[in-house]
């Protein structure tokens, strides 16, 4: 169990493994936090002047957008738990996502419990952060139901609102996207500054490349083989206010070229920010989660693998496995099924993932997966034909709407005559009809 109690509807065990059975894993309809433990933290901040300054990028970020979707969020998310704390969120357009990770050395304080708040940052926060000096005190707390950040000047609460469903969706993409990144440049304070001085005013149509040039970097709108491209670069401007006091940065880059973060270093701090592949485009591809979802597991598992993690704790599914005797495909899909619930970060600094602790329904994984569900409901509909069945070949007809599409899985590939794969050739994760031939043979 963790540190906050929780309420189980009923309960019952499902045993497949032994691994399963040492987890002791209970079913439930639905977790429900007791709100006997309203405080997650309490304590002053170390370094006020940084963090604010990194609350207030925070801040612009949720409530910008690049897209279609007007500004209309200004809700982090707040982690607390396993000595550091975690402030996240994402622009109104989904696009772009940005994380605090305040180090124990940021913050002296005491962690009474574990858990994950949601809460508004209006203007009476936002006028309290822009008037922090570098010296004054500032006492933090995290709870259930609030926010709390109190000053010399000013004592501000922020009451707990709803979590927005896509960003829980993109809770669940951007972290596939964040695991799939490595290193590819490192600016000191003033290439970091040099760089954001070469950045195009207004806003600008087309790719741009972050590139190197005799040692100093630059934007450019030509590619070359090192360079990290970056779509929609007028969302860096949303990094402007952290540039004064930046120790470094670091420049990440997915493995297709079509997503970057930076990671701004402030010694007791980190402060991440990831760009989706375009500006008019979200954190939308969580079909990559459905890879490794084609089994059907029963939800007691997920369940009981939840009640042993908490907030902020590194998660590890090797030594989770190892440790708890469970095969490693088991716990893949385990993962995958805590990843498609939001429950999921990564530590691109670390390259490990984290815990996030949010009370869920049974249903979120098929609502934030409708690929899942509408595969599912092929098998059920028996619109799945295997015609041919062979070692590393897989070849299956499947009904559409008025149509039979053509699905072929081999050793080096898997396709679809559907117009999703015809559409993204597999960049936005596996279609439906993949998905239910997949789940058919598993």
């Amino acid at each position: 169990m963790t540190d906050l109690e929780y309420n189980y509807k009923g309960i019952s065990t499902y045993s497949k493994s032994k691994g399963i059975n040492n987890l002791v894993l209970a079913h439930q309809t639905e977790i429900e936090e007791v709100n006997n433990i309203p405080c997650f933290f309490w304590g002053s901040l170390t370094d006020p002047y940084v963090t604010a300054k990194c609350w207030t990028t925070i801040a612009k970020v949720v409530s910008s957008s690049f897209g279609p979707i007007p500004p209309s969020l200004r809700d982090p998310i707040v982690s607390a738990g396993s000595e550091r704390l975690r402030f996240e969120g994402f622009s109104s357009c989904n696009g772009v996502y940005v994380r605090l990770d305040m180090k124990p050395e940021a913050i002296d304080g005491e962690f009474i419990a574990n858990g994950t708040t949601n809460v508004d940052f209006n203007d009476p926060m936002l006028n309290a952060l822009n008037a922090i000096q570098k010296n004054e005190k500032v006492t933090l707390a995290v709870g259930q139901q609030d926010v709390q950040v109190i000053t010399s000047k000013a004592k501000v609460t922020e009451k707990k609102v709803t979590l927005p469903m896509r960003w829980i969706k993109g809770l669940t993409s951007v972290q596939l996207y964040l695991a799939d990144m490595d290193v590819k440049f490192e600016l000191n304070k003033i290439q970091t500054i040099q760089l954001f001085q070469s950045l195009p005013k207004g806003t600008v149509k087309g790719d741009f490349f972050i590139t190197k040039r005799a040692g100093k970097f630059m934007f450019s709108t030509l590619a070359t083989a090192d360079s990290v491209r970056i779509g929609g670069v007028q969302r860096l401007r949303l990094l402007e206010g952290i540039l004064a006091i930046v120790e470094k940065i670091f420049i990440y880059e997915s493995s297709d070229k079509q997503t970057c973060a930076i990671v701004a270093e402030f010694g007791k701090m980190q402060l991440l920010m990831a760009f989706s592949p375009d500006s008019y485009r979200g954190f939308s591809g969580e079909g990559n989660v459905l890879e490794t979802m084609t089994e059907n597991l029963p939800l007691e598992w997920v369940y009981g693998l939840n009640s042993l993690l908490k907030s902020n704790e590194t998660f590890d599914p090797t030594m989770l496995s190892i440790e708890n005797d469970i095969d490693f495909g088991t716990m893949d899909n385990l993962t995958s099924n805590l990843s498609s619930m939001g429950l999921l970060g990564y530590d691109l600094s670390e390259k490990a993932h984290f815990y996030r602790r949010l009370p869920f329904k049974t249903e979120r994984i098929l609502s934030l997966n409708p690929r899942l569900k509408n595969a599912k409901k092929l098998i059920d509909n028996e619109d799945i034909e295997i015609v041919e069945r062979r070692a590393n070949y897989i070849e299956a007809k499947v009904k559409g709407s008025g149509v039979l599409h053509k699905v072929i899985i081999d050793n080096t590939s898997q396709r679809c005559t559907c117009d999703w794969f015809t559409a993204y050739q597999g960049k936005r994760g596996i279609c439906k009809h993949i998905l239910g031939v997949k789940m058919m043979i598993s």
